[in-house]
């Protein structure tokens, strides 16, 4: 009886000296925890969450487990993204599961709420986070945002290995014909990246309300209920700050997997529209591995007559001059990838020209290879599809 006391003694003695210690870190000059030690994936979300959690509360509020929690502090979890390329993955499904799992069975303090609109009223922080390639590994960066003043309130690094995390996309982004990833997205990054006392991204908060429409409309279309899907994308379009390309792309992927061609096709103009005015139009054109031909399979060519002419309609409409710039994945040889990229961007121009005359003067073709990945994975699938991209960069005529 005495050993089991004196047992229970140094597991609270231990939980009070960790809660101090970065308490001290804390009230210091720290402003951020972070750890350089390469873990496994899920070793690395638990120690991330554990010093998130921690940071917000006094040594004297942080509770062994299974104590009664004096004051219940209620935390509304905004779905991670790959910081890359603003993509919900699998990976990034785990780490929000871990993240919630591991905070309700070790913190009874605090509720870990879902990204819905009637729970933001509830809480008095958002917790926004990313995975982003480092080196051999991912990168974890966390935030908790109080929702009162707007600041961040703790923030936590870690690294983790990348060999059992599975980034393949979601549905929605695995479908998605364009890169998705607008200023409210980075604003989500730049906000879980942020230090403790700063300011969150003001573009990101503002946008949070319509921001649950839309996650509620994502995850209807990855669990294949289109019509509610498209419901929900036509309210959040309806919303204040409802104008944004995950809405205008989600309207256009429900459409056409509901067969209206005709709603399908005005819906990919708006969005091609959208992007040249943001200057941000990035397009999952697939070619043969090698070659300028379209990928064999039409059921992912279908639509790519489509894409072009609208691309050529809005962009002869707008008067603008472009870049159309070719990348590759990182797979092969640098001078390869450059050659390729930009025999590519020169075929897309080619076949822009056919669909409008005048965007042949106000067009030029350049190759990235693979210097702008936003993935970075090599494996030449679905997970790094938008590495192989062609992008659309509007430029001063003249140039």
């Amino acid at each position: 009886m005495q050993i089991e006391r004196r047992a229970n003694f140094l597991d609270h003695f231990f939980h009070l000296f960790l809660g101090a210690l970065l308490a001290i870190g804390l009230t210091g000059c720290a402003t951020r925890y972070r750890s350089d030690e390469l873990q496994s994936f899920d070793q690395a979300i638990v120690a991330a969450t554990d010093a998130l959690l921690r940071q917000p509360a006094t040594s004297s509020a942080l509770l062994p487990l299974g104590a009664a929690p004096p004051d219940r502090r209620v935390v509304v979890l905004d779905p991670t993204l790959d910081a890359g390329s603003g993509q919900q993955t699998a990976g990034t499904q785990r780490l929000d599961r871990t993240i919630a799992a591991h905070a309700g069975a070790n913190f009874k303090q605090i509720e870990i709420l879902t990204f819905k609109a009637a729970n933001l009223p509830r809480a008095q922080y958002l917790l926004a986070g990313t995975l982003a390639r480092q080196d051999a590994g991912l990168r974890i960066h966390l935030a908790l945002v109080d929702l009162k003043d707007g600041t961040v309130a703790a923030q936590a690094s870690t690294l983790a290995r990348v060999d059992d995390v599975d980034m393949t996309p979601l549905a929605y982004y695995r479908d998605s014909p364009v890169l998705v990833k607008d200023e409210v997205i980075e604003g989500l990054v730049r906000t879980s990246r942020a230090g403790r006392g700063e300011r969150a991204d003001a573009t990101y908060l503002g946008y949070i309300a319509t921001a649950t429409v839309i996650n509620d409309a994502t995850q209807l279309y990855n669990a294949g209920r289109y019509r509610e899907a498209l419901a929900h994308y036509r309210r959040a379009a309806a919303t204040p700050g409802g104008e944004q390309i995950r809405v205008l792309n989600g309207i256009y992927l429900t459409t056409l997997k509901l067969g209206q061609s005709a709603e399908a096709e005005d819906a990919f103009g708006r969005v091609v529209a959208y992007g040249i005015a943001h200057n941000q139009l990035g397009v999952k054109f697939l070619f043969n591995p090698g070659s300028t031909d379209f990928w064999s399979d039409p059921r992912v060519t279908s639509a790519y007559r489509m894409w072009l002419r609208q691309i050529a309609k809005q962009g002869g409409s707008a008067r603008v001059c472009m870049d159309i710039v070719g990348h590759s994945s990182k797979t092969g040889p640098e001078e390869v990838n450059d050659s390729l990229s930009l025999r590519r961007a020169q075929y897309i121009r080619q076949r822009l020209a056919a669909e409008s005359a005048e965007l042949a003067d106000r067009t030029r073709p350049k190759g990235q290879g693979s210097r702008q990945n936003l993935v970075g994975s090599g494996t030449d699938d679905v997970v790094d599809a938008l590495d192989r991209r062609v992008e659309f960069a509007i430029v001063e005529c003249g140039r």
